[in-house]
């Protein structure tokens, strides 16, 4: 799957796939053979981060 580039985008898409299909973040990382460090350093340098106990980036 593609991914966008752009943070904000990509922080849409990635919360959007969390609600609605996966029970947390490493189900979607490997569901999607996605590095998960990778995927959180690229939001994480637009001042998002992942909160487990809500299954979301905020």
């Amino acid at each position: 799957m593609e991914l966008p580039k752009d943070p904000v985008m990509l922080y849409s898409v990635i919360n959007l796939k969390l609600r609605d299909f996966y029970a947390d973040l490493d189900a979607l990382c490997e569901d999607l053979d996605l590095d998960r460090a990778e995927l959180e350093q690229a939001l994480s340098a637009a001042g998002f981060r992942y909160d487990a106990d809500t299954n979301r980036f905020l």
